[in-house]
């Protein structure tokens, strides 16, 4: 018997190149869960030691995160 059933999608790791960024640069990362990338890009941006700023957003039909480097 086949299953109908797909097996569930799972997240990429993401990268975050916050040691690359200046004040004022940003990134976009599409995701099906923004609020956990939202969790994840506050937590590493602590970790780093930098300011940023990140909002659910659409880029060309897309959902996902868009983050700033804010200090």
């Amino acid at each position: 018997m086949t299953s109908l059933t797909s097996p569930r999608m799972t997240e990429p790791e993401w990268y975050l190149p916050f040691e690359a960024m200046y004040v004022g640069d940003s990134f976009f990362i599409p995701t099906l869960q923004p609020k956990e990338l939202l969790y994840v890009l506050d937590t590493r941006a602590k970790t780093a030691k930098i300011k940023v700023k990140s909002y659910p957003a659409i880029k060309n039909g897309v959902l996902g995160v868009r983050c700033w480097r804010v200090r």
